[in-house]
């Protein structure tokens, strides 16, 4: 009989990232997770497949090994590695193996690096200025004996979620010779510069940077050119209000960008590609109904995106909640499935010859794996199934994927099923919000609706109108009106799976984390119906989280109509915490101390107010802890959100 998949989870899966084929194709590098309960434990190292065999080897044997990338020419593999201080270095070793070698020493360390197509150099983006470390060896120490000393803040971003502060340091793009040459500094200015590719004739690096005179106000970004030797960086992405991507064309003269013309910034969410010209206006080659993948710039890195020597752009793209890998033509035409559905891509690297390719991706069944694809013949093959052992003794969910209509729009869910389901009994129902509130769910492998469904409940997973993947318009629908339509879509979706007769509507509960938190909290303050809900990282305090978010200006005077001298009313409106009052719900808070995007503030207010009131309320701290920390935290702490969350269902359902 199956076990059910418990909290421990956090310590049993492995974690496979970052693939990256070698030029010719014939290997795989990736990155490898793997824990145990003791604190040391946890490591990450790079793999090499051999393709021909299908043979995996320890490539490296640091503690955490991530980001490979072959050299054009094959024979060197970088790779990012922390040093003595804990900071991520660039590093290098033969691509047939031998001792790695530190390239950089970067005094905050380096957030992403490319290669020259000669082979014979990096480009790197690391932050720079601000009371960035020094790289004295002496200079810490006499720091220390300084004593304690003042942050001073002098724009409102000077901090950012996982990255944590920044004060007035910017990154900036350096150029390394793989022979040890001292690195050179080829960009600088009051921004940040990242994302860097090399021309394929080598002359030119494209970048995305953000200097517009509103930067620090709004999350807008544009496409520059630099000469490799350094010079006056040239915009190329004329008409675009924000970029996530770019890749070169084959002959150097043009680019391809993941953009979006949206004076909201939106790009992360809803982005199109376009084609770039010195000089010429931006050229849109796909529509809404797909979404290019980027992964979340500045803390992951985004996919491969490759122009070919054919004239095709190859892409990870999304839809309606699904992966795919997809092909159109530059010049402009009818983009094309290659492979992917049911699934969740997140990685994509392709060979020089675009001949092959490998993704990256999790599907209800699996937390993820790697897929080898043939381009000429678009036939895909696994590669691993790195939790085979695990997966086998704990059977995941079933998932079944249905649709509701609310006036003109359709609402997509997903209803994730016990592994012994028997449709004569009744179960409780859990509703999962998702974050964003521009995230959506997917056909993928989700731990805590894995841990909830297979010890006994039905898990309910809705995309309401906000959710991305399913167009601009549908995207756009929950701007200015949280807690209003979106809201209603979740009620009506609950309304739905309740009218079967497995379903127990009189054991509800409901969870969610960042917008998902807000959501759940919203419920609760606007419904009895429910008997627990968990409330994850929340923004329940619109009003006070406009000056204490990382994002609280960029991203909320866009999501919620404005400033605090101009849209206080309809914040304060628009606050769970100001319904707190109607709350009758046992409430469970869970929140990261070190959390910038939804900081702990928020649930630290509606725990006291909940209190105050006599309201049944638990609130539980993650010491230092992101926003980020129940996807990429420590394990323990993951271990934590899991059984705290599963045992406030079990105590109340």
């Amino acid at each position: 009989m199956s076990k059910p998949i418990g909290p421990d989870v956090a310590y049993r899966l492995k974690t496979i990232s970052d693939p990256a084929l070698s030029p010719d194709g014939a290997r795989l590098a990736y990155s490898y997770s793997w824990t145990g309960p003791a604190p040391g434990d946890a490591l990450c190292r790079i793999m090499m497949l051999d393709l021909a065999t299908l043979q995996p080897k320890e490539f490296t044997q640091g503690r955490e090994d991530t980001a490979p990338k072959f050299a054009p020419d094959g024979a060197t593999l970088a790779f990012l590695r922390r040093d003595e201080q804990g900071r991520r270095q660039v590093w290098l070793i033969g691509a047939n193996g031998g001792e790695a070698r530190k390239l950089t020493s970067a005094p905050r360390g380096v957030f992403d690096v490319a290669w020259s197509p000669d082979s014979r150099r990096v480009v790197y983006a690391a932050d720079v200025g601000g009371d960035a470390p020094s790289e004295d060896p002496n200079a810490e120490d006499a720091k220390a004996n300084r004593g304690p000393e003042v942050k001073v803040v002098r724009r409102i971003r000077f901090q950012y979620d996982t990255l944590g502060w920044r004060g007035d340091a910017h990154a900036h793009l350096f150029v390394a010779g793989v022979d040890g040459a001292p690195a050179r500094q080829i960009t600088d200015g009051d921004w940040d510069d990242v994302a860097p590719t090399w021309s394929p004739d080598g002359s030119r690096i494209a970048f995305i940077s953000e200097r517009r005179d509103d930067r620090d106000v709004r999350r807008l970004s544009e496409v520059y050119v630099v000469p490799a030797a350094g010079g006056a960086p040239e915009m190329w992405s004329q008409g675009l209000f924000s970029a996530g991507a770019v890749a070169w064309s084959p002959d150097s003269r043009k680019l391809v960008v993941i953009g979006s013309e949206a004076p909201e910034g939106m790009v992360l969410w809803q982005g199109w590609l376009f084609i770039l010209e010195p000089g010429g206006p931006a050229r849109r080659i796909t529509d809404d109904s797909l979404r290019p993948y980027l992964g979340f710039p500045m803390v992951t890195r985004p996919p491969e995106l490759r122009w070919t020597e054919h004239g095709q752009i190859l892409f990870l793209g999304e839809r309606r909640g699904e992966s795919f890998f997809f092909a159109v033509p530059a010049a402009g035409g009818m983009v094309r499935e290659l492979t992917g559905g049911g699934c969740q891509s997140s990685g994509l690297t392709v060979d020089r010859g675009a001949e092959a390719a490998a993704m990256l991706s999790s599907s209800p069944n699996s937390p993820g794996d790697l897929y080898y694809v043939d381009l000429v013949s678009t036939a895909s093959e696994r590669l691993t199934d790195t939790n085979r052992e695990y997966l086998a003794e704990h059977v995941p969910a079933r998932m079944e994927k249905f649709r509701i209509q609310r006036e003109d729009l359709e609402v997509e869910c997903r209803l994730f099923f016990p592994p012994d389901f028997d449709p004569a009994r009744r179960y409780p129902l859990v509703l999962d919000i998702h974050g964003g509130p521009n995230g959506a769910f997917y056909d993928s492998f989700v731990p805590l609706q894995q841990v909830l469904a297979t010890s006994g409940h039905l898990v309910l997973a809705v995309n309401p109108r906000g959710s991305s993947t399913y167009g601009d318009g549908f995207m756009m629908a929950v701007i200015k009106d949280w807690g209003g339509e979106d809201y209603l879509d979740l009620m009506a979706a609950v309304d739905e799976v309740c009218g079967r007769p497995y379903v127990d509507s009189g054991r509800l509960g409901v969870h969610g984390y960042s917008y998902g938190g807000y959501m759940a909290s919203w419920t609760v303050g606007h419904t009895n119906r429910f008997r627990a809900a968990v409330v994850g990282a929340p923004c329940i305090d619109l009003y006070s989280a406009y000056g204490t978010s990382d994002i609280g200006v960029s991203f909320g005077e866009v999501q919620w109509g404005g400033s605090l001298v101009d849209a206080a009313t309809e914040l304060i409106k628009r606050s769970p915490i100001t319904y707190a009052s109607n709350v009758n719900t046992p409430v469970l808070l869970l929140h990261g101390e070190a959390d910038a995007r939804c900081p702990i503030g928020q649930s630290e207010e509606y725990f006291v107010v909940l209190k105050r009131l006599g309201k049944e309320v638990e609130f539980v701290r993650f010491p230092g802890c992101s926003h980020s920390f129940v996807r990429t935290g420590h394990p323990k702490m993951r271990e934590e959100y899991l059984a705290r969350t599963l045992g406030w269902f079990q105590r109340w359902l």
